[in-house]
């Protein structure tokens, strides 16, 4: 009898025992879990939303040429004395003392050389004098048919040129043809560009943007942009600082921004930076950028 006592005893302490440890770690992760389940909101960047500029652009090449040049040619043996080449020249400056005449310059420019080709006879005797204007640049570049409709005279124009690579010169459009051609299909369309530093080199290869459509839209950064799909969606905060998944129809793309035609308003604040830490309805701690 005290045998079998002994041993209930022994069940009921193993017991016991079982079920403290069991209520013990569940007090335990119920405390550690009320403790962090209430975690603060994260932090994230929001933008409030503007209209910012936005255009559109053509872009093309073409060659720069001088806007005035004059051509002689001399025979090298009715030189007098020595011509001083690629320098600037004043209007009415004799830039060249010969036996029976002399040249003058009939307008600013910077005086220059080009001798004949060498397979040519002529070019051992005889020589070209230029006198270039370059203080402004011209550009005849061919727009495609289909852009036609937005090339007008005075649209600004973007230039880069190889010899300074990180330098946009601005331009403008001066003339436009007056018909399509039929041969390369486009309009034929001169630009004019300021080079009163000389900085652009006759002859070279540029680089042309034409913008037009230029407006001022709702933009928003491209971090805030999810695209599924054929569709795009931000996130909107409200007053209580919820976020709400929107679905928005965009445009274009301009210097990290993109426009916003559909479902987005002025004032309206949206989620900018840090997407994968934000979910639909969740509150969040706005940071304003």
């Amino acid at each position: 009898m005290k045998r079998s006592t002994k041993i209930g005893t022994t069940i009921l302490v193993f017991f016991l025992i079982i079920t403290i440890v069991i209520v013990g770690r569940t007090m335990i992760g119920n405390h550690f879990k009320k403790k962090f389940s209430k975690r603060p909101p994260p932090g994230i960047i929001v933008n409030i939303v503007k209209k910012i500029p936005f255009e559109n652009k053509i872009s093309t090449f073409g060659t720069a040429t001088s806007f005035q040049t004059k051509s002689y040619k001399v025979e090298k043996y009715e030189i007098l004395t020595p011509i001083d080449f690629n320098r600037k020249v004043k209007k009415g400056e004799v830039v060249a003392k010969l036996k029976n005449r002399n040249i003058i310059a009939s307008f600013d420019g910077v005086l220059g050389k080009k001798n004949f080709s060498e397979d040519l006879e002529v070019s051992r005797t005889s020589i070209l004098i230029n006198i270039e204007d370059a203080s402004k640049i011209y550009c005849d570049v061919d727009i495609p048919e289909i852009f036609s409709p937005f090339i007008k005279m005075g649209l600004i124009v973007d230039v880069k040129f190889s010899g300074y690579k990180d330098k946009i010169f601005v331009g403008k459009v001066d003339s436009v043809a007056s018909r399509i051609n039929e041969d390369t299909r486009s309009l034929s369309t001169r630009i004019i560009i300021d080079n009163s530093n000389f900085e652009i080199l006759p002859g070279s290869l540029l680089e042309i943007s034409i913008k037009y459509n230029l407006r001022d839209s709702i933009g928003v950064p491209d971090t805030s942009v999810m695209v599924e799909g054929d569709k795009a969606y931000i996130y909107k905060v409200d007053d209580a600082n919820k976020t709400k998944k929107e679905e928005i129809k965009i445009g274009d793309r301009s210097k990290g921004y993109i426009e916003v035609i559909e479902g987005l308003n002025e004032e309206e604040k949206i989620v900018a930076e840090g997407l994968k830490k934000v979910r639909p309805n969740a509150e969040i701690k706005p940071i304003i950028k």
